[in-house]
């Protein structure tokens, strides 16, 4: 399966701070798909989905920021009660560790994705392929 990679920023918790990110990617035609963002003690991460990740890390890099690109995968779930405990069960009987994980709904009552970073990918794919758990590839996510 394609790649899925997640663009992280490292930076200082400041006011206009996802204004100028939004503004470089914006005027590089880069579309975000997903967004999360988390902070402590001053700093904060920023976490994107975009259509171009490679072209976002190069460019966020140069206007200098502090950004990393970390492969990730989509799992499509049910959106509905049970849905991600079933994704949850199959990875604590497999001993897979979640790094990072968000999610968000497509097709309310229906359908939803769920981003996760873990160490070991290929294996955790074939896992949940073997449990008929689908994943998304690349182009299915960003038409998203």
């Amino acid at each position: 399966m394609d790649k899925i990679e997640q663009v992280s920023i490292f930076a200082k918790n400041e006011p206009g701070k996802i204004e100028r990110i939004t503004k470089v990617l914006s005027n590089h035609r880069i579309n975000i798909r997903a967004i999360t963002i988390a902070s402590a003690d001053g700093y904060g991460i920023i976490k994107l989905l975009v259509n171009d990740p490679q072209k976002a890390y190069h460019i966020l890099e140069k206007e200098g920021f502090s950004v990393a690109l970390n492969q990730v995968l989509a799992i499509e779930m049910e959106d509905k009660p049970g849905g991600f405990y079933r994704v949850a069960k199959v990875l604590r009987e497999q001993k897979v560790n979640v790094e990072d994980a968000y999610g968000f709904v497509i097709e309310s009552g229906k359908k939803a994705v769920l981003i996760m970073r873990i160490k070991e990918i290929k294996k955790t794919e074939t896992l949940l392929r073997k449990e008929n758990i689908p994943l998304l590839s690349r182009k299915d996510l960003y038409k998203l």
